[in-house]
């Protein structure tokens, strides 16, 4: 499953809910007649269920869906906080340089000089460029967390396969 959003709760009383799309358009979920809700995160998990999209609209900066089965503001509620995800075999390839967000989570990042900044947890947009959130644990600081901007001058090679990431950024960033 590849994680493209998360309901984030129900709107109005007739079942539907407000989702929040991870996607790069806003409307690149209309692509998907079937929406799998669940969570897969370390600190909750929930099975994946199959859903039917009934209707779908964009409203401001959120999608409005009504799925099948989803008939009132309860049913919606229950729903509330779910990740929203698409098998990985309907999505397209991604191109020669392009990544799903949802590949570079978990990859192991490392600069120049051979520092290792930790993992990957987060990838998030910001306007001008996308931003890598890599943390790493620390005995004597605790958790570390770097923002790295996810850019070709400073991502200079992604590995998937090996699960790694080298970047030229300094260590005391």
């Amino acid at each position: 499953m590849v994680v493209m959003g998360r309901v984030v709760a129900p709107y109005g009383i007739f079942g539907w809910l407000k989702i929040q799309p991870d996607t790069e358009a806003l409307d690149n979920l209309f692509d998907y007649p079937d929406w799998w809700l669940g969570r897969d995160d370390k600190i909750k998990k929930s099975p994946w269920q199959k859903y039917e999209v009934e209707a779908v609209k964009v409203h401001v900066n959120i999608l409005l869906v009504k799925l099948v089965g989803v008939d009132d503001r309860d049913a919606a509620l229950a729903l509330k906080s779910l990740q929203v995800a698409v098998p990985r075999d309907q999505l397209p390839e991604a191109g020669e340089d392009e990544y799903y967000w949802s590949d570079l989570i978990g990859l192991k990042v490392s600069n120049l000089q051979h520092v290792d900044f930790g993992l990957i947890s987060e990838v998030f947009e910001t306007g001008a460029n996308d931003v890598l959130v890599v943390k790493q644990a620390d005995k004597a600081q605790g958790v570390q967390e770097r923002l790295i901007p996810f850019t070709e001058q400073v991502v200079l090679q992604v590995d998937l396969q090996a699960r790694t990431m080298l970047v030229d950024w300094d260590a005391d960033f």
